[in-house]
């Protein structure tokens, strides 16, 4: 057998067989990236939405993936595209340069490697980072972190930015959800923010009953030299308790939220819900998808469509300084005045136009969260 030493699960085949990722195989003496140039899907992004809050905030980022994962986590939300087996679904492909030469043209300054696990298509990874670095664009990788040393080197030797998803904080919610380990993803986590220059922030999933209790929080979250204890003294976090059903409490940080900007000039403030059929704009470039989510559709209160004159299915323009994008107005008492929701996952192949959520949003920096959704204040009117 030929083992596969790019991950910690040391996969040993027979020639012809796929690794556990299911898109590294053996042919002959050598590992093959089955996936090689071909894509899942592309799409034009926030930066905000890797998520990357402090990496060239307000900027845009060309986002892509390919198929299979190195990881089992039975809460996967991109098991469509992660645990595939179907490779007809990788329908779009682009060489590096390619990819390189469309993150330029579009005005994104950096290129994501998201939606699976980019470590498993290291080699095609590695050859867009080179590309995109002659370009003068910066690479991003959304990660898991479950990588042997050696290629974790060369690996992240190409990257400007790593977001990390951080699971859990023990080895029993890896062994028993994720059917992998902690330690290795810890082992990344050091190896970034203490070895290179790569900037690194982390995004952990919480689960209800799994890893949400105050100490795991705490041991997650927190800096050296702090623990729960001493925040709960100094007044600084307070324990709630949590409702009969839930057999977990909730740590809270004392502290004020910031209150978001209030629309003006009659504007209305823009959300941007995921989509039914598609998920993290991956699934847009599948006919069975785009036919199951139909078109999109803007939806808004009664009494804002009174207001503006518009009627239910009536085709509108929304606009601000970023740009304009034309949709379909669903009235429905499910809105709140002075909101409007338009999903945010298509590509721009399958919106109105080409024109997708994201053109619209801001490029500064909101000190109330997410500028890609929060933020974004639209005029609607008729088309």
């Amino acid at each position: 057998r030929l083992q596969c030493d790019l991950c910690p699960r040391d996969c040993r085949l027979h020639d012809g067989q796929r690794g556990a990722c299911f898109v590294r195989k053996r042919e002959g003496d050598r590992m093959v990236l089955t996936t090689y140039g071909r894509s899942s899907g592309f799409c034009v992004d926030p930066i905000e939405k890797k998520p990357l809050a402090h990496f060239y905030p307000g900027t845009s980022v060309l986002s892509f993936g390919t198929a299979g994962c190195n990881l089992a986590c039975k809460f996967c939300q991109n098991s469509d595209i992660s645990k595939t087996r179907d490779m007809d679904r990788l329908m779009d492909r682009a060489s590096s340069a390619e990819i390189a030469q469309a993150a330029a043209r579009l005005g994104c300054r950096s290129v994501a490697f998201t939606y699976n696990d980019p470590v498993i298509f290291a080699e095609y990874a590695l050859d867009v980072a080179a590309d995109c670095r002659a370009l003068g664009l910066k690479t991003v990788a959304v990660t898991a972190g479950y990588i042997h040393d050696a290629p974790r080197r060369e690996f992240f030797a190409a990257m400007d930015a790593a977001n990390v998803d951080l699971k859990a904080f023990t080895e029993e919610f890896y062994y028993k959800l994720t059917g992998s380990h902690l330690a290795p993803v810890l082992d990344t986590l050091r190896y970034l923010v203490h070895e290179t220059q790569v900037w690194t922030e982390i995004t952990t999933l919480v689960i209800p009953g799994h890893n949400d209790s105050d100490e795991e929080i705490a041991a997650t979250a927190l800096p050296p030299g702090l623990d729960l204890a001493t925040l709960k003294r100094a007044g600084w976090a307070k324990t709630e308790k949590p409702p009969p059903k839930l057999d977990t409490g909730r740590l809270r940080l004392a502290g004020e939220i910031p209150v978001p900007e209030e629309p003006r000039d009659g504007a209305l403030r823009l959300l941007t819900p995921k989509a039914h059929f598609f998920l993290n704009s991956s699934f847009a470039n599948m006919p069975r998808q785009r036919h199951g989510e139909g078109r999109p559709t803007l939806a808004m209160a009664p009494s804002d469509a009174a207001a503006r004159g518009l009627a239910d299915g009536a085709r509108v323009v929304l606009r601000n300084e970023r740009g304009a994008i034309p949709a379909t107005l669903h009235v429905t008492d499910a809105m709140l005045p002075g909101v409007v929701a338009l999903p945010g996952k298509w590509w721009s192949t399958a919106g109105e136009e080409g024109a997708v959520a994201n053109l619209l949003s801001p490029s500064s920096w909101s000190p109330w969260g997410q500028p890609a959704y929060n933020d974004t204040f639209v005029v609607v009117s008729a088309a």
